[in-house]
């Protein structure tokens, strides 16, 4: 038995409209797609702001420590708008909405957090910090009515939502999916 704990930094959707909006859409792509993807449950959205890996106690104290820093920043709004994917529409493999608005702030988060555990043995995510909230994984190819959705709703505004606390999360994966469990809250000032 492993004593590492899978786990990542994360802010959720605490406005319950908006939050409704993006699982709507989630759902009219899963109700066309079938098999080809594999959805984020309700439960488990949420926007990572940092993946942090199989980490040990220890670390997983040493991050506590940083995120009783992170209480310093201010709370602020993020304004969701977008649907989109990644790499891109035309080869979806992850299908996400988008921050238009704080996403500034999150990225000052991202920043500091990174500073702040430089040196500690956790996963090192070599990718730009590109603030999304995951919708849905692709497995196979999108069948052509999911993929006009993505099209017909690449500019929808879903609202704003705000942001007043961060959390770190443990990851337990399963063959039905991850299951997220909330380790440590902060709230911001």
């Amino acid at each position: 038995m492993s004593d590492l704990i899978r786990s990542f930094i994360a802010v959720e959707i605490e406005d319950r409209e908006v939050l409704n909006k993006i699982i709507r859409i989630r759902d009219m792509i899963a109700s066309l797609s079938g098999e080809a993807i594999k959805i984020v449950e309700d439960e488990n959205i949420h926007l990572t702001i940092r993946f942090l890996g199989e980490i040990d106690r220890v670390v997983l104290e040493n991050i506590k420590k940083i995120l009783d820093e992170v209480r310093n920043f201010k709370r602020f709004s993020i304004h969701v708008k977008n649907l989109g994917a990644f790499p891109n529409i035309s080869r979806p493999r992850v299908i996400w909405v988008g921050i238009e608005e704080g996403f500034e702030e999150l990225k000052r988060i991202r920043r500091f957090i990174d500073e702040k555990t430089l040196g500690l043995r956790i996963y090192a995510d070599q990718h730009d910090f590109q603030p999304h909230i995951t919708i849905a994984r692709v497995k196979t190819s999108l069948p052509p009515k999911a993929s006009q959705i993505l099209l017909n709703y690449s500019s929808e505004d879903f609202g704003y939502s705000p942001v007043t606390k961060v959390v770190l999360k443990k990851s337990h994966l399963t063959p039905r999916g991850p299951i997220y469990t909330d380790l440590y809250t902060v709230e911001l000032s």
